[in-house]
């Protein structure tokens, strides 16, 4: 299926930034940022990219599907592990470059480390110097992903 037909095309600033038209900006790889939000309690869940086509098939379907920029293939999330995302609602920002995907987290986590967001650590300056370290948040592994993903 053809992209270009799905999205309306990029017009002027005050277009893309006060109208109606859904007219996402992609980068020079052909990918938007898409930050996945549990729709209910507004906790980050993960980032990730699409490019033209996985964002169409997530409209279509209402489940999100990402561009793995490491395998360089769609990923359906939760194909393989069962824990899906299905879409609640879709925002962009003002000059739609960036997506936040308002989701049901369907299964017992997000992140592929067993955790229910990918987002479980903070950053936090040291009070001594000027080094940043990073501190656990959450509670903990919510599955286990070598049972889920079969590897160690």
């Amino acid at each position: 299926m053809d992209c270009n037909n799905v999205f309306a095309p990029r017009g002027a600033k005050a277009e893309v930034e006060e109208g109606l038209a859904f007219a996402p900006k992609f980068d020079a790889d052909g990918l938007i940022p898409a930050l996945a939000m549990d729709a209910v309690t507004r906790e980050p869940l993960m980032l990730a990219y699409m490019n033209a086509e996985s964002l169409r098939r997530t409209v279509a379907i209402g489940e999100a599907v990402y561009w793995s920029r490491s395998r360089q293939e769609f990923w359906h999330k939760g194909a393989t592990s069962g824990h899906t995302q299905r879409i609640v609602e879709i925002r962009t920002d003002c000059d739609q470059d960036a997506l936040i995907l308002m989701v049901e987290q369907v299964g017992a986590g997000a992140c592929h480390t067993g955790r229910n967001s990918c987002f479980y650590r903070k950053v936090v300056a040291s009070s001594h110097d000027a080094t940043a370290k990073l501190e656990w948040i959450g509670p903990g592994k919510s599955f286990d992903p070598a049972e889920v993903y079969g590897k160690p």
